[in-house]
């Protein structure tokens, strides 16, 4: 079934005199929770990186006070969460990508029965995102920074672990 026999399950003859009314009710509300969508994004992005900022923080206060302490099992801990808090992080990036582009496609579909079509119209401009000189999706830059959060606290467990214990370890077995 493609996505306008989905969209269109009730043809206007069917529906009908409020058809026009209630589809621009319906659109309208759509329109707005796509732009929810992408607050909610922004709040989660804020959220994860408040996070581990805080975390990068914390083990450079600790460390300070610490000598580094490479047995403290503290840094293997917070580096491992870390570690799985920014995938949690980059999953969710792509989850919103993934959920805001499903709702352009039916963005678009809906607009193909208005006078105009503004999103479908500004997407064209922007040369459907295929031009980088044009239009560079934020997305690609917002992927990022969960990486490099986690490759901070990966260079963490990489510092804090007796690297020659584990290997005499697994020598002596």
């Amino acid at each position: 079934m493609s996505l306008e026999e989905t969209l269109f399950r009730v043809k206007k003859a069917e529906y009908g005199a409020n058809y026009e009314s209630h589809y621009i009710e319906q659109y309208k509300l759509y329109v707005e929770m796509a732009d929810r969508i992408s607050s909610r994004r922004q709040s989660a992005n804020s959220f994860f990186l408040s996070v581990n900022t805080a975390v990068v923080a914390l083990i450079g206060y600790v460390q300070l006070g610490d000598a580094v302490d490479r047995s403290n099992k503290f840094y293997w801990l917070v580096s491992i969460a870390g570690m799985a808090l920014c995938y949690t992080w980059y999953r969710l990036i792509r989850s919103y990508k993934d959920l805001n582009s499903g709702k352009f496609k039916v963005i678009h579909v809906m607009e193909k029965n208005l006078p105009i079509a503004p999103y479908d119209a500004e997407w064209e401009s922007l040369e459907r995102g295929k031009n980088p000189k044009i239009y560079h999706p934020f997305t690609r830059v917002e992927m990022v920074v969960p990486w490099v959060f986690f490759a901070l606290h990966l260079s963490v467990l990489v510092n804090v672990v007796p690297w020659a214990y584990c290997f005499h370890m697994l020598i002596n077995k």
